[in-house]
This record gives C-alpha cells, structure tokens and sequence, in this order.
C-alpha cells in the first residue's frame, strides 16, 4: 500500500489526511501539492474525459469547481463567435486546446480557480492558455516538455500538476464512509453509448448524428455531477450545468440560466462592448455576466463598474435579449433521472432545446411526452438514472 499525506480534509481544522490505495496510487504529482478537494476534482473530472473520450473519439477536457464540472467539451472546432466570446479570436488552435477552451468557456465566472482535466496529452498551447487563467490544478495522461516547464513556472512555481496512469482500473467495489459508517456498491461503470438513445417515444423521432453526440456529451457529464442535476449541451460541449439542486425544475432552471449567458456572451452588442485593454480576464467576465443579467442596468449606473470601460456601453434591454435568445436551437438536454413535470420541457424550450435524453419512469410521462409534442421535440427514454454523491 502506498500513500500521501495532505496538507488537510476539506476544511482546515480536518487533520490529519491522507490518500492511499493499496495497489499504489496511480498518479504522479509532478507539481505542486495537491490538497484533499484537488484529488476529489482530478479523479472525478479524469473519469469524465476518459469516457468522453471514449463515447466520441475525439479528445476531451473537463474544468472542475467543488467535485461538479462547470464545464466539459470535445474538440470540435470553434465558431468565429466563439473564438472571439473565448478571447482566442483568429488563433489556430490544437484540438486539446480547442476542448478545454470550450471546456471553460461554458461557465467563465463559475471555472473562475477550476481544475483541469485532459484526455489527451497537454500540449505547449493548451499549457500556455492555462497559464494566463486562474486555476489551480491540473490532471493529464502526460505532458510534453515545453508544456511542463510552461506549467510549472505558473502561481510562482506551485500549480498543481498531476500525470495520470491510464493503466489503471478501480476496483469493481467501492467503498466511502459516512459518521463512521462505511457505504458499499457497486461502481457506476455503465457504458453510455448511442444504443441508449434509441427509445423515442416522442412524435418527432429526427435525431441527427450531431445531436447523439450532444446528448452523449450531457449524459456523461451528468454522471459525474452532484445530483440532483441537468445539462444543456451543444456543438460538442456542456454549455449550462445545474447541479446539486433538490428539486428538478430548479436544476432546469439554473442551467438554462447558464446555457442563455452562454449564448448572450456570442450576442454582437456584447462581444463589441468597449473595455479598456488593460482590464483583467476575470473583471471583464464578471462585468459581462452582470451586463447580460438582470442587473444590466446596475452595471451602467453604479460608479463601481465605470472604469472598466473607454465610454459608457448602451444597455443590453430586455427586448434584446428575448431576441436574441429567440435564435438559438438545436440545444441538447440531458437529466440524470426522470423529469417529473412537464415544466422541465417548457423552461427548456426557452434556452433553444430541440433534443432530449432523460431515464423515462414517471407515473407522468404522459404529461412531459405532450409537452415535447407541442414544441415539436425529440426526447430519447435512456431507462439510464445516474445520481452521483
């Protein structure tokens, strides 16, 4: 048995902690000191993109906050919108770098000190992208030379950075305790693929290969996300997550609250608002969150914003933004169990979902089936719950 001692738990007064396995840890710290919830995000957010990776072929990356992703992608190329609400306009990018841009891009404020998660080896540019992003860690099956050094000469020399062993396999049994009570199952090992999509008891049954992949994307996502929890997804990436949430309709409500920052982020009037060139990333992400929210007119009117800006910005009004959310579609949906209301599908039809996944198993079924009737969805039955805690 092999094991490494923690600075502490979850808090600071939770001492001593360790981890250990008993086959030996299959990581090596290359950087940096990982402290309890650092491994809590690697080992789940690893498990995520290896299965992304896997379910699409295409290389994946996860950004982690609190064991839930923020956000999780595939490297499938950027929109010129894109590139420019990313900050990575007119730059060729690889597709490591593409996945984690993507990655991160879907929450900007919440992956504000996120960890990181590669399927793939983390090349010079991907390293170089972290480099200027508040973060705290990262896991990856390797590194090439020039993207260590680049890595290890972030946060004055002690960014975590943690090389994974894509040998391993967990035990089929996994055990946590709770109150000095120890829990037993079984790991949740089930495979999502496609075949989990066929079941559609929805009139419109038009579901496109792009459209698999999207569902595929939130499906795994959600997995590894502190139920209760719901994800949008779309051209290869999460783009609002609602996670930990009691009551389903309120997980609906928070992602696509999220999934409709995403898109407002790529609106014209928002991309073009005159920041001075010397504000920071993380001001200027927080000053558009405020921008698209309900507080847009705060921004514009509280003195505490002024000096982000070369000249006073117009409002974002509330008819521009119905408009401008009015064009998005063809969004996927993904729930980690039934929906129990159709509620879920009216609040979803507002963020531009088209597609749908969810376990099915309702005694109101009838009532969400209708409900994707009338706006003329298609929604697969995966008969697949996965709460995860």
């Amino acid at each position: 048995m092999t094991e490494m001692e923690l600075k502490y738990g979850c808090n600071p007064n939770q001492k001593p902690a360790r981890v250990f396995c008993e086959k030996g840890l299959p990581f090596t710290v290359l950087n940096g000191k990982p402290g309890y919830i650092n491994l809590l995000d690697a080992f789940n957010s690893w498990q995520l993109v290896r299965e992304l990776k896997e379910a699409t072929g295409l290389p994946a990356a996860a950004s982690f906050k609190h064991v839930s992703p923020a956000g999780a992608a595939v490297a499938v190329p950027l929109s010129e919108a894109l590139q420019k609400a990313c900050f990575v306009e007119g730059v060729e990018l690889s597709p490591v770098a593409t996945a984690y841009i993507r990655a991160r891009g879907a929450d900007r404020m919440s992956s504000y000190g996120d960890f990181v998660a590669l399927s793939d080896e983390c090349d010079a540019q991907t390293a170089s992208f972290l480099k200027r992003e508040v973060s705290d860690g990262i896991i990856a099956p390797s590194y090439t030379a020039e993207a260590l050094e680049i890595l290890k000469s972030k946060r004055k020399g002690t960014y975590l950075v943690i090389q994974m062993d894509t040998e391993y396999q967990p035990a089929p049994l996994e055990q946590k305790q709770v109150f000095g009570i120890t829990f037993e199952q079984q790991r949740n090992d089930i495979k999502l693929t496609a075949d989990c999509l066929k079941e559609i008891p929805t009139a419109n049954k038009e579901l496109p290969e792009s459209a698999k992949r999207d569902l595929l994307i939130a499906l795994i996502t959600l997995k590894y996300t502190q139920s209760n929890s719901v994800c949008y997804a779309k051209d290869g990436q999460a783009i609002g997550i609602g996670a930990g949430q009691q009551s389903r309709v309120h997980c609906t409500r928070l992602a696509g609250n999220k999934a409709d920052i995403w898109y407002l982020r790529q609106c014209p009037k928002v991309m073009n608002l005159p920041f001075r060139d010397d504000v920071r990333r993380p001001d200027r992400d927080n000053a558009i969150d405020v921008y698209v929210g309900e507080e847009s007119e705060d921004l514009l009117t509280d003195g505490s914003w002024e000096h982000l800006f070369t000249e006073k910005p117009a409002p974002l009004t509330r008819e521009e933004k119905k408009a401008w959310l009015a064009t998005q579609t063809g969004v996927a949906l993904g729930s980690d169990a039934f929906f129990p209301f159709g509620d879920n599908i009216e609040r979803a039809r507002k963020s531009g979902v088209s597609y749908i996944a969810q376990a099915g198993g309702s005694i109101r079924d009838d009532n969400v089936i209708a409900t994707c009737d009338k706006y003329n969805m298609t929604m697969a039955m995966t008969h697949i719950r996965l709460f995860h805690h």
